[in-house]
């Protein structure tokens, strides 16, 4: 039986220019997320938070834990533009599944809020208390 080739030409490449290519890639997507008020205003309060982090960890553990949280936060609101934008792809009409995959998207948004927030007031907390 005769392998299939794979149709996307980013399957081919190996080593640095799967790399480079994969970068660009990576550099697009953070592109279009910008592109989302959300998003946006996340990368902004991280730009404030992820400095913040620094000041307020009392051990290179806490930092990164602060740090990491703010960083999770975009990640998830990353992959939830992502759903909702596949989502959209295949029609505009309403859908009970395409609700619930919107819905479980943007419910993980708020949970990885959530934990960032517990995290931040506990070493708010931590610290001043």
């Amino acid at each position: 039986m005769k392998e299939q080739e794979p149709v996307d030409a980013q399957k081919r490449r190996t080593g640095l220019t799967r790399m480079a290519h994969a970068f660009r890639y990576s550099l697009a997507g953070l592109r279009a997320g910008w592109g989302e008020t959300a998003f946006r205003q996340e990368a902004l309060a991280a730009l404030v938070m992820i400095p913040a982090a620094l000041w307020l960890g009392q051990t290179w553990v806490e930092t990164a834990l602060l740090a990491a949280s703010v960083v999770l936060v975009m990640v998830v609101e990353l992959l939830n533009t992502g759903i909702e934008t596949a989502i959209d792809r295949i029609g505009p009409e309403w859908h009970d599944l395409s609700k619930r995959a919107k819905d479980m998207g943007s419910a993980a948004v708020l949970l990885s809020l959530v934990l960032c927030a517990g995290i931040w007031i506990a070493a708010l907390w931590a610290r001043w208390a």
